[in-house]
Protein backbone atom coordinates (compact mmCIF):
# COMPACT_ATOMS: atom_id res chain seq x y z
CA UNK A 1 0.00 0.00 0.00
CA UNK A 2 1.06 3.60 -0.44
CA UNK A 3 0.55 5.97 2.61
CA UNK A 4 1.86 9.70 3.41
CA UNK A 5 3.06 10.60 6.60
CA UNK A 6 2.94 13.84 8.42
CA UNK A 7 5.46 15.55 10.17
CA UNK A 8 5.70 19.10 12.25
CA UNK A 9 9.52 20.47 11.28
CA UNK A 10 11.08 22.41 14.29
CA UNK A 11 13.64 24.61 12.33
CA UNK A 12 15.95 27.52 13.68
CA UNK A 13 15.43 30.61 12.70
CA UNK A 14 17.92 31.12 9.60
CA UNK A 15 16.31 27.47 8.30
CA UNK A 16 13.17 28.88 8.77
CA UNK A 17 14.41 31.89 6.59
CA UNK A 18 16.05 29.56 4.11
CA UNK A 19 12.71 27.75 3.85
CA UNK A 20 11.05 30.97 2.88
CA UNK A 21 13.32 32.04 0.41
CA UNK A 22 13.21 28.38 -1.07
CA UNK A 23 9.21 28.87 -1.34
CA UNK A 24 10.01 32.32 -2.77
CA UNK A 25 12.17 31.40 -5.69
CA UNK A 26 10.08 28.49 -6.36
CA UNK A 27 6.90 30.46 -6.88
CA UNK A 28 9.19 33.20 -8.45
CA UNK A 29 10.10 30.12 -11.14
CA UNK A 30 6.47 28.73 -11.53
CA UNK A 31 5.29 32.04 -12.26
CA UNK A 32 8.14 32.77 -14.58
CA UNK A 33 7.10 30.07 -16.47
CA UNK A 34 3.65 30.76 -16.50
CA UNK A 35 4.55 34.15 -18.16
CA UNK A 36 6.35 32.72 -20.86
CA UNK A 37 3.49 30.21 -22.01
CA UNK A 38 0.68 32.81 -22.18
CA UNK A 39 3.45 35.29 -23.90
CA UNK A 40 4.38 32.05 -26.73
CA UNK A 41 0.30 32.09 -27.24
CA UNK A 42 -0.14 35.41 -27.30
CA UNK A 43 2.21 35.87 -30.30
CA UNK A 44 1.23 35.83 -33.55
CA UNK A 45 3.22 32.44 -34.27
CA UNK A 46 0.63 30.42 -31.52
CA UNK A 47 3.95 28.91 -30.26
CA UNK A 48 3.20 26.24 -27.65
CA UNK A 49 5.52 25.64 -24.50
CA UNK A 50 5.38 22.39 -22.93
CA UNK A 51 6.90 21.63 -19.91
CA UNK A 52 10.38 19.78 -22.03
CA UNK A 53 11.10 23.26 -23.09
CA UNK A 54 11.40 24.76 -19.95
CA UNK A 55 12.54 21.95 -18.15
CA UNK A 56 15.52 22.35 -20.51
CA UNK A 57 16.52 25.75 -19.99
CA UNK A 58 16.48 25.00 -15.66
CA UNK A 59 20.01 25.40 -16.37
CA UNK A 60 21.01 28.58 -17.73
CA UNK A 61 18.72 29.81 -15.01
CA UNK A 62 20.30 28.52 -12.16
CA UNK A 63 23.81 29.52 -14.19
CA UNK A 64 22.14 33.09 -14.50
CA UNK A 65 21.23 33.16 -10.42
CA UNK A 66 23.47 30.71 -8.59
CA UNK A 67 22.32 32.61 -5.52
CA UNK A 68 18.77 32.15 -6.08
CA UNK A 69 17.61 29.70 -7.97
CA UNK A 70 21.34 28.11 -8.45
CA UNK A 71 21.28 26.86 -4.84
CA UNK A 72 18.06 24.69 -4.41
CA UNK A 73 17.55 21.45 -5.65
CA UNK A 74 17.61 20.47 -9.76
CA UNK A 75 14.63 18.16 -9.41
CA UNK A 76 12.25 19.91 -7.35
CA UNK A 77 12.40 23.11 -9.84
CA UNK A 78 11.47 20.27 -12.36
CA UNK A 79 8.50 18.91 -10.02
CA UNK A 80 7.31 22.60 -10.39
CA UNK A 81 7.42 22.80 -13.48
CA UNK A 82 5.49 19.55 -13.46
CA UNK A 83 2.85 21.19 -11.49
CA UNK A 84 1.83 23.98 -14.07
CA UNK A 85 2.05 21.94 -16.15
CA UNK A 86 -0.60 19.33 -14.60
CA UNK A 87 -2.46 23.23 -14.21
CA UNK A 88 -2.19 23.29 -17.92
CA UNK A 89 -3.55 19.94 -18.78
CA UNK A 90 -6.37 20.08 -16.30
CA UNK A 91 -7.68 23.41 -18.05
CA UNK A 92 -7.87 22.19 -21.28
CA UNK A 93 -9.35 18.95 -20.35
CA UNK A 94 -11.86 21.64 -18.78
CA UNK A 95 -12.21 22.97 -22.20
CA UNK A 96 -12.89 19.64 -23.92
CA UNK A 97 -15.73 18.72 -21.40
CA UNK A 98 -17.39 21.89 -21.77
CA UNK A 99 -16.77 22.89 -17.70
CA UNK A 100 -16.14 26.36 -16.72
CA UNK A 101 -12.34 26.40 -17.90
CA UNK A 102 -10.44 27.58 -14.75
CA UNK A 103 -6.94 29.19 -16.54
CA UNK A 104 -3.99 29.01 -14.50
CA UNK A 105 -2.85 31.97 -12.30
CA UNK A 106 -0.20 33.58 -11.12
CA UNK A 107 0.61 32.63 -7.40
CA UNK A 108 1.46 35.15 -4.74
CA UNK A 109 4.31 34.34 -2.31
CA UNK A 110 1.82 34.21 0.40
CA UNK A 111 0.11 31.45 -2.02
CA UNK A 112 2.27 29.07 -2.61
CA UNK A 113 3.08 26.72 0.15
CA UNK A 114 4.59 23.89 -1.19
CA UNK A 115 7.66 22.56 -2.46
CA UNK A 116 8.24 18.67 -3.78
CA UNK A 117 11.12 16.45 -4.03
CA UNK A 118 10.46 13.70 -6.26
CA UNK A 119 12.73 10.90 -4.67
CA UNK A 120 14.73 10.35 -1.40
CA UNK A 121 18.17 11.22 -1.77
CA UNK A 122 17.93 13.54 -4.84
CA UNK A 123 18.10 17.09 -2.76
CA UNK A 124 16.79 15.80 0.31
CA UNK A 125 17.36 13.04 2.57
CA UNK A 126 14.86 11.83 4.78
CA UNK A 127 16.36 11.04 8.67
CA UNK A 128 19.70 11.89 7.32
CA UNK A 129 21.39 11.65 11.26
CA UNK A 130 20.52 8.21 11.99
CA UNK A 131 23.56 7.91 14.56
CA UNK A 132 21.29 10.69 16.23
CA UNK A 133 18.43 10.19 18.67
CA UNK A 134 16.42 13.49 17.19
CA UNK A 135 15.09 12.85 13.14
CA UNK A 136 16.09 14.78 10.60
CA UNK A 137 15.51 15.48 7.19
CA UNK A 138 18.58 17.03 5.08
CA UNK A 139 17.09 19.85 2.24
CA UNK A 140 19.57 21.25 -0.21
CA UNK A 141 20.41 24.56 0.62
CA UNK A 142 18.37 24.65 4.12
CA UNK A 143 20.38 21.48 6.07
CA UNK A 144 19.26 19.34 8.51
CA UNK A 145 15.61 20.64 9.98
CA UNK A 146 14.62 18.93 13.03
CA UNK A 147 11.64 16.85 12.93
CA UNK A 148 8.59 15.61 15.33
CA UNK A 149 8.17 12.43 14.31
CA UNK A 150 4.87 11.36 16.29
CA UNK A 151 4.73 7.70 15.02
CA UNK A 152 7.28 5.47 13.30
CA UNK A 153 7.46 5.57 9.26
CA UNK A 154 7.08 1.98 7.33
CA UNK A 155 7.58 1.49 4.32
CA UNK A 156 9.94 3.00 1.43
CA UNK A 157 9.85 6.96 1.14
CA UNK A 158 9.34 7.82 -2.49
CA UNK A 159 8.86 11.42 -2.36
CA UNK A 160 9.33 14.29 0.31
CA UNK A 161 7.20 17.91 0.49
CA UNK A 162 7.55 20.65 2.80
CA UNK A 163 4.77 22.39 3.69
CA UNK A 164 4.06 25.35 5.18
CA UNK A 165 0.54 26.14 7.01
CA UNK A 166 0.48 29.45 8.72
CA UNK A 167 3.67 30.02 11.01
CA UNK A 168 4.25 25.97 10.69
CA UNK A 169 6.44 24.08 8.59
CA UNK A 170 5.80 20.02 7.54
CA UNK A 171 7.13 17.34 6.31
CA UNK A 172 4.95 15.27 4.13
CA UNK A 173 6.56 11.60 2.89
CA UNK A 174 5.03 9.25 0.41
CA UNK A 175 5.76 5.94 0.99
CA UNK A 176 5.30 2.88 -0.73
CA UNK A 177 5.40 -0.75 -0.01
CA UNK A 178 3.85 -0.05 3.13
CA UNK A 179 2.85 -3.40 5.37
CA UNK A 180 -0.61 -3.61 6.30
CA UNK A 181 -1.47 -4.33 9.71
CA UNK A 182 -4.30 -6.83 10.02
CA UNK A 183 -6.64 -6.95 12.90
CA UNK A 184 -8.67 -10.16 14.64
CA UNK A 185 -12.20 -10.75 13.34
CA UNK A 186 -14.68 -9.62 15.28
CA UNK A 187 -17.71 -10.98 13.19
CA UNK A 188 -19.27 -7.89 13.60
CA UNK A 189 -21.19 -5.90 10.43
CA UNK A 190 -22.59 -2.57 11.05
CA UNK A 191 -24.27 -0.08 8.94
CA UNK A 192 -23.72 3.87 9.43
CA UNK A 193 -26.04 7.09 8.49
CA UNK A 194 -24.08 10.09 8.47
CA UNK A 195 -26.13 12.89 9.44
CA UNK A 196 -25.64 16.77 10.73
CA UNK A 197 -27.76 16.48 13.92
CA UNK A 198 -25.56 13.35 14.80
CA UNK A 199 -22.31 13.12 13.35
CA UNK A 200 -23.26 9.39 12.60
CA UNK A 201 -26.00 6.43 13.85
CA UNK A 202 -24.97 3.06 14.06
CA UNK A 203 -27.43 0.01 12.88
CA UNK A 204 -26.91 -0.65 16.35
CA UNK A 205 -28.62 2.47 17.57
CA UNK A 206 -25.11 3.67 18.68
CA UNK A 207 -25.50 7.97 18.00
CA UNK A 208 -22.23 9.85 17.66
CA UNK A 209 -22.65 13.18 18.59
CA UNK A 210 -21.38 16.19 16.17
CA UNK A 211 -19.28 18.06 17.92
CA UNK A 212 -19.84 21.53 15.78
CA UNK A 213 -16.15 22.97 15.48
CA UNK A 214 -17.35 25.82 13.61
CA UNK A 215 -19.92 26.63 15.24
CA UNK A 216 -18.01 26.29 18.76
CA UNK A 217 -15.28 28.73 17.24
CA UNK A 218 -17.73 31.18 15.24
CA UNK A 219 -18.29 34.05 17.59
CA UNK A 220 -14.22 34.41 18.00
CA UNK A 221 -13.59 33.77 14.23
CA UNK A 222 -16.40 36.87 13.39
CA UNK A 223 -14.48 38.91 15.86
CA UNK A 224 -11.44 38.20 13.68
CA UNK A 225 -12.76 38.64 10.04
CA UNK A 226 -14.57 41.78 11.45
CA UNK A 227 -11.23 43.48 12.43
CA UNK A 228 -9.75 41.60 9.48
CA UNK A 229 -12.64 43.39 7.28
CA UNK A 230 -10.95 46.53 8.44
CA UNK A 231 -8.45 47.05 6.30
CA UNK A 232 -7.78 47.09 2.54
CA UNK A 233 -8.77 43.76 0.47
CA UNK A 234 -5.90 44.90 -1.88
CA UNK A 235 -3.03 47.04 -1.19
CA UNK A 236 0.78 46.60 -2.17
CA UNK A 237 2.18 46.83 1.58
CA UNK A 238 0.58 45.19 4.11
CA UNK A 239 1.17 46.80 7.96
CA UNK A 240 2.10 45.23 10.99
CA UNK A 241 -1.09 44.73 12.18
CA UNK A 242 -2.95 43.70 8.75
CA UNK A 243 -0.54 40.84 8.84
CA UNK A 244 -1.21 40.41 12.28
CA UNK A 245 -5.38 40.38 11.45
CA UNK A 246 -4.51 37.83 8.60
CA UNK A 247 -2.80 35.37 10.84
CA UNK A 248 -5.62 35.67 13.48
CA UNK A 249 -8.11 34.16 11.04
CA UNK A 250 -5.79 31.77 9.49
CA UNK A 251 -4.99 30.57 12.96
CA UNK A 252 -8.90 29.99 14.08
CA UNK A 253 -9.57 28.39 11.02
CA UNK A 254 -6.80 25.62 11.26
CA UNK A 255 -7.18 25.08 14.41
CA UNK A 256 -10.80 24.12 13.19
CA UNK A 257 -9.22 22.05 10.69
CA UNK A 258 -7.07 19.88 13.24
CA UNK A 259 -10.04 19.68 15.74
CA UNK A 260 -12.30 18.08 12.92
CA UNK A 261 -9.20 15.60 11.85
CA UNK A 262 -8.45 14.53 14.93
CA UNK A 263 -12.22 13.57 15.76
CA UNK A 264 -12.72 11.85 12.11
CA UNK A 265 -9.19 9.57 13.05
CA UNK A 266 -10.91 8.36 16.52
CA UNK A 267 -14.37 7.76 14.66
CA UNK A 268 -13.22 6.02 12.00
CA UNK A 269 -10.39 3.63 14.88
CA UNK A 270 -13.15 3.20 16.77
CA UNK A 271 -15.78 1.46 14.25
CA UNK A 272 -12.61 -0.56 12.03
CA UNK A 273 -11.49 -1.77 15.52
CA UNK A 274 -14.91 -2.79 15.83
CA UNK A 275 -16.10 -4.01 13.41
CA UNK A 276 -15.27 -6.51 10.04
CA UNK A 277 -17.79 -4.49 7.80
CA UNK A 278 -18.90 -1.53 7.39
CA UNK A 279 -21.80 -0.21 5.05
CA UNK A 280 -22.59 3.37 4.30
CA UNK A 281 -24.19 5.59 2.00
CA UNK A 282 -22.75 7.22 -1.41
CA UNK A 283 -22.81 10.66 -0.68
CA UNK A 284 -22.50 13.60 -3.00
CA UNK A 285 -21.56 16.72 -0.71
CA UNK A 286 -20.89 19.21 -3.86
CA UNK A 287 -24.29 18.73 -5.02
CA UNK A 288 -26.16 18.65 -1.53
CA UNK A 289 -24.39 21.99 -0.74
CA UNK A 290 -24.78 23.48 -3.69
CA UNK A 291 -26.51 26.94 -4.13
CA UNK A 292 -30.65 26.84 -5.43
CA UNK A 293 -30.82 28.18 -8.69
CA UNK A 294 -32.46 31.71 -9.09
CA UNK A 295 -36.24 32.41 -10.24
CA UNK A 296 -36.62 35.52 -12.08
CA UNK A 297 -39.23 37.12 -11.73
CA UNK A 298 -41.75 37.14 -14.84
CA UNK A 299 -43.46 40.41 -13.26
CA UNK A 300 -40.46 41.94 -13.16
CA UNK A 301 -37.81 42.24 -15.45
CA UNK A 302 -34.58 42.10 -13.34
CA UNK A 303 -35.87 41.01 -10.37
CA UNK A 304 -35.98 37.86 -9.19
CA UNK A 305 -38.45 35.52 -6.53
CA UNK A 306 -37.38 34.20 -3.23
CA UNK A 307 -35.71 30.73 -3.65
CA UNK A 308 -34.31 29.85 -0.08
CA UNK A 309 -30.76 30.56 -0.31
CA UNK A 310 -30.23 31.86 3.16
CA UNK A 311 -31.75 28.83 4.68
CA UNK A 312 -30.13 26.16 2.38
CA UNK A 313 -26.91 28.49 2.88
CA UNK A 314 -27.08 27.81 6.96
CA UNK A 315 -27.91 24.05 6.12
CA UNK A 316 -24.55 24.13 3.68
CA UNK A 317 -22.46 25.55 6.52
CA UNK A 318 -23.93 22.37 8.70
CA UNK A 319 -23.23 19.96 6.40
CA UNK A 320 -19.48 21.67 5.02
CA UNK A 321 -18.79 21.81 8.98
CA UNK A 322 -19.02 17.85 9.53
CA UNK A 323 -16.42 16.75 6.68
CA UNK A 324 -17.99 14.13 5.45
CA UNK A 325 -15.95 12.89 2.45
CA UNK A 326 -12.95 13.50 4.54
CA UNK A 327 -14.23 10.92 7.45
CA UNK A 328 -15.09 8.38 4.65
CA UNK A 329 -12.09 8.40 3.03
CA UNK A 330 -10.37 8.35 6.39
CA UNK A 331 -12.22 4.99 7.30
CA UNK A 332 -11.66 3.73 3.72
CA UNK A 333 -7.69 3.86 4.26
CA UNK A 334 -7.80 2.63 7.98
CA UNK A 335 -9.72 -0.07 6.79
CA UNK A 336 -7.39 -0.99 4.13
CA UNK A 337 -4.71 -1.14 6.14
CA UNK A 338 -6.26 -3.26 9.00
CA UNK A 339 -8.13 -6.05 6.20
CA UNK A 340 -11.39 -4.80 6.61
CA UNK A 341 -14.35 -3.97 4.37
CA UNK A 342 -16.18 -1.34 3.43
CA UNK A 343 -19.19 -1.02 1.19
CA UNK A 344 -20.63 1.96 0.09
CA UNK A 345 -24.44 1.59 -0.85
CA UNK A 346 -26.79 3.90 -2.91
CA UNK A 347 -28.08 6.67 -0.25
CA UNK A 348 -31.52 7.33 -1.93
CA UNK A 349 -35.24 6.60 0.95
CA UNK A 350 -32.58 5.15 3.20
CA UNK A 351 -34.32 7.41 5.58
CA UNK A 352 -37.72 6.86 4.13
CA UNK A 353 -38.18 2.97 3.73
CA UNK A 354 -39.66 1.51 6.83
CA UNK A 355 -37.65 -1.42 7.97
CA UNK A 356 -40.95 -3.51 9.20
CA UNK A 357 -42.84 -3.52 6.30
CA UNK A 358 -40.31 -1.85 3.27
CA UNK A 359 -43.03 1.10 2.69
CA UNK A 360 -41.31 3.92 1.08
CA UNK A 361 -43.34 7.36 1.57
CA UNK A 362 -41.75 10.90 2.01
CA UNK A 363 -44.48 11.31 5.11
CA UNK A 364 -42.67 8.24 7.19
CA UNK A 365 -39.87 10.63 7.97
CA UNK A 366 -41.98 12.84 10.26
CA UNK A 367 -39.27 15.46 11.36
CA UNK A 368 -35.28 14.90 11.20
CA UNK A 369 -35.64 12.65 14.14
CA UNK A 370 -38.64 10.62 14.13
CA UNK A 371 -39.70 8.00 11.70
CA UNK A 372 -43.03 6.66 11.48
CA UNK A 373 -44.23 4.26 9.23
CA UNK A 374 -47.85 5.65 7.38
CA UNK A 375 -48.26 2.06 6.53
CA UNK A 376 -47.87 0.07 9.46
CA UNK A 377 -47.35 2.64 12.45
CA UNK A 378 -43.67 1.72 12.84
CA UNK A 379 -41.98 4.47 15.05
CA UNK A 380 -38.27 4.90 15.86
CA UNK A 381 -35.52 7.25 15.21
CA UNK A 382 -34.87 8.35 11.77
CA UNK A 383 -31.24 8.36 11.82
CA UNK A 384 -31.09 4.93 12.92
CA UNK A 385 -33.64 3.53 9.82
CA UNK A 386 -31.41 5.22 8.12
CA UNK A 387 -28.76 3.14 9.33
CA UNK A 388 -30.42 -0.25 9.28
CA UNK A 389 -31.25 0.41 5.93
CA UNK A 390 -27.87 1.06 4.36
CA UNK A 391 -26.75 -2.40 6.34
CA UNK A 392 -29.45 -4.01 4.69
CA UNK A 393 -28.34 -2.92 1.19
CA UNK A 394 -25.24 -4.24 1.64
CA UNK A 395 -26.26 -7.71 0.72
CA UNK A 396 -27.35 -6.80 -2.43
CA UNK A 397 -23.67 -5.32 -2.95
CA UNK A 398 -21.97 -8.20 -2.30
CA UNK A 399 -24.19 -10.79 -4.64
CA UNK A 400 -24.27 -7.65 -7.47
CA UNK A 401 -27.44 -7.20 -7.65
CA UNK A 402 -28.95 -10.51 -7.76
CA UNK A 403 -31.54 -12.60 -5.59
CA UNK A 404 -31.03 -15.02 -3.89
CA UNK A 405 -27.66 -14.42 -2.37
CA UNK A 406 -24.87 -16.28 -2.73
CA UNK A 407 -23.18 -18.20 0.31
CA UNK A 408 -20.78 -15.27 0.51
CA UNK A 409 -23.82 -13.03 1.07
CA UNK A 410 -25.95 -15.23 3.38
CA UNK A 411 -22.70 -15.43 5.49
CA UNK A 412 -22.46 -11.78 5.83
CA UNK A 413 -26.37 -11.16 6.25
CA UNK A 414 -26.74 -14.10 9.13
CA UNK A 415 -25.70 -11.27 11.38
CA UNK A 416 -28.14 -8.63 10.52
CA UNK A 417 -30.77 -10.30 13.33
CA UNK A 418 -33.28 -6.72 12.45
CA UNK A 419 -34.06 -8.27 8.98
CA UNK A 420 -35.44 -10.88 8.39
CA UNK A 421 -35.13 -12.53 4.67
CA UNK A 422 -38.33 -11.68 3.44
CA UNK A 423 -38.20 -8.17 4.24
CA UNK A 424 -34.35 -8.12 2.50
CA UNK A 425 -35.91 -10.12 -0.51
CA UNK A 426 -38.74 -7.52 -0.97
CA UNK A 427 -36.37 -4.48 -0.77
CA UNK A 428 -33.93 -6.29 -3.01
CA UNK A 429 -37.01 -6.90 -5.87
CA UNK A 430 -38.03 -3.03 -5.42
CA UNK A 431 -34.05 -2.53 -6.34
CA UNK A 432 -34.09 -4.47 -9.00
CA UNK A 433 -37.13 -2.61 -10.46
CA UNK A 434 -36.38 0.61 -9.87
CA UNK A 435 -32.40 -0.16 -11.26
CA UNK A 436 -31.93 1.37 -14.41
Amino acid sequence: MMRAYKFLLRPTVRQEQALAGMLRDHCSLYNGALQERRDAYRHTSKTTVRYGDQSAQLKEIRAFAPERQGRWSFSSQQATLRRLDKAFQAFFRRVKAGLTPGYPRFKGVGYFDTVTFPKDGDGCRWDSTPHDGQTRVRLQGVGHVRVHRHRPVRGRVKTISVKREGRRWYVVLACDDVPAEPLPATGSTVGIDMGVRHFLTTSDGEHVQNPRFLQTMAKELATAQQHLSTFPERTRQRTKRHRAAVRKVAAIHAKIRRQRLDHHHKAANTLVAGHDVIVHEKLNTAGMTKSPATRPDPERPGAFLPNGAAAKAGLNRSILDVGWGLFLGILAQKAESAARRVIPVDARNTSRTCPECGHVAKENRVTQAKFECTACGFLANADHVGALNVLSRAGLVLCDGAWPPTQETRRFSGGWSHVSPPRVAARAREGQAAAP
